[in-house]
């Protein structure tokens, strides 16, 4: 990440780590984590300490779309909340510094299909041959 390598990122404090992520994600942790984004992360805590060795721990669920991904949940499961689904997520090293929200699309992407009801008589026009 950004010219540290990844074992290297885990050592970091949290100083050295704001220095390498972007002007939102450093003016958000100037400020402090609040309660509900620590609890997230004690939350990861718990699930990686009762995973068995080399297996994915358990899934954690999360509304906190807003949290910025921080090299202390690489390789953990995360359900983020998209407004009606939890759409499981898995971090790995190239996301941080990213929002949990970017992962879990809130949306359906359109798929353009033939015109209907409602659209301008024009593009209604239905060739004779």
């Amino acid at each position: 990440f950004r010219g540290v390598d990844l074992e290297a990122l885990f050592d970091l404090s949290s100083e050295q780590l704001m220095e390498l992520v972007h002007a939102r994600a450093r003016r958000k942790f100037s400020r402090g984590l609040k309660r509900k984004p620590l609890a997230l992360i004690k939350k990861l805590r718990k699930a990686r300490k009762e995973a068995a060795e080399h297996e994915k721990p358990a899934t954690v669920k999360t509304h906190l779309r807003n949290m910025i991904i921080v090299p202390e949940m690489i390789g953990s499961m995360i359900g983020v909340y998209n407004g009606k689904h939890f759409i499981q997520v898995e971090v790995k090293p190239e996301m941080l510094g990213h929002y949990l929200g970017e992962f879990a699309v809130s949306y359906k992407p359109v798929k353009h299909g033939r015109p209907g009801i409602g659209a301008t008589h024009s593009s209604r026009v239905i060739p004779l041959k």
